[in-house]
């Protein structure tokens, strides 16, 4: 881009990327629910003052992360192995721990196996080889008493679809990458896409849309989604606000392990930093949170610990507090990459 400004062409970029606007514009038009803000010389401005025009209102750009007073093991995952429908492994001998009260976030280049492990914990893809231990929440935290006991010794995942975990007591929330193609249905409105959690608790041949209808409602107004109505098909609303329909019926369900991919992705800077916020919250709980996220800078400063994936095998674990961009990145692109690499380098 920078190369083709200096061949004397006009480029126009469309990002919610503040760093890349601080580091490729030398203008920043600034447009707010389809209304012109302004436009402001690069230069001149930073990013706290471009969130304001942004958003309409002071917000604090730094991301929390805070103690949860229970950690207890959730899932134990051993030898996790997949393959794709032409034989090739997606999933290679991946091995891990997820906690209750922390967030793991999972980096990664893209098709590095991100997908395919949320679907194998979820029981959607099938697994060759490996276990998926789930373990009850500490019981004192603030989700145990929703979930049915399970094998206090561990209940394995492996070889059971959603439904089969649902029913022996586990409770995992799934938000996947593809929005409109796994986790909602564009032609139904709210109300409908929130029944589609829980319309095979209802007996008999009719559904009760009451409940449905009062948590989309009570979404609409907690997560300040943007919509017509609740009878508006969630087509109809923007990435943010379908992201956020699609995250508020998975929290609602009350997990004990929540998994989401690429949560804020083309999302505002406002809706971002709501979507972080729910993810904290579910952690305070006792919720074992699984983030795969694209953006470095917020998986260290929002994750408890770092999983990185490098073809499907898991080339290292780090300490989100005390790990760097550069570690990570090396542990991305190389398996046993990571702080030796890095000074080798």
């Amino acid at each position: 881009l920078r190369n083709m400004r200096a061949d004397g062409k006009a480029i126009v970029i469309i990002t919610h990327k503040l760093h890349e606007v601080m580091a490729l514009s030398d203008q920043v038009a600034v447009l707010r629910k389809g209304r012109y803000i302004g436009t402001v010389n690069t230069a001149e401005t930073n990013p706290q003052a471009l969130t304001e025009m942004m958003v309409g209102r002071a917000v604090s750009l730094n991301i929390d992360r805070p103690e949860a007073k229970y950690k207890d093991l959730r899932l134990e995952v051993k030898g996790l192995t997949c393959r794709d429908h032409e034989g090739v492994k997606t999933l290679d001998d991946v091995s891990f721990q997820a906690f209750g009260g922390e967030i793991l976030g999972i980096a990664g280049i893209a098709g590095s196996g991100q997908k395919e492990l949320l679907e194998a914990i979820a029981g959607l893809q099938h697994v060759e080889a490996g276990s998926v231990l789930y373990y009850p929440p500490h019981p004192n935290s603030d989700i145990a008493g929703y979930h049915v006991p399970v094998d206090r010794n561990g209940e394995e995942l492996v070889g059971k679809n959603p439904t089969q975990i649902r029913k022996v007591g586990v409770s995992l929330a799934f938000v996947p990458e593809d929005r409109l193609g796994m986790g909602l249905v564009a032609g139904m409105d709210m109300v409908d896409n929130m029944m589609l959690k829980t319309y095979r608790e209802h007996k008999g041949p009719f559904v009760d849309r009451k409940a449905p209808r009062a948590l989309a409602e009570r979404l609409i107004e907690e997560l300040e989604i943007v919509t017509p109505g609740v009878s508006t098909p969630v087509r109809r609303l923007s990435g943010g606000n379908v992201q956020k329909v699609l995250v508020g019926r998975e929290i609602d369900s009350t997990p004990t392990v929540l998994m989401t991919a690429y949560p804020v992705r083309g999302l505002d800077i406002n809706s971002s930093y709501t979507i972080y916020g729910l993810l904290n919250q579910q952690k305070l709980k006792g919720v074992a949170v699984i983030l795969v996220g694209e953006d470095l800078d917020v998986l260290l400063e929002l994750c408890d610990r770092i999983l990185v994936l490098c073809g499907g095998k898991v080339s290292g674990i780090v300490d989100g507090r005390g790990a760097t961009k550069e570690e990570v990145g090396l542990y991305m692109t190389h398996v046993g990459g990571g702080k030796e690499a890095a000074q080798d380098a």
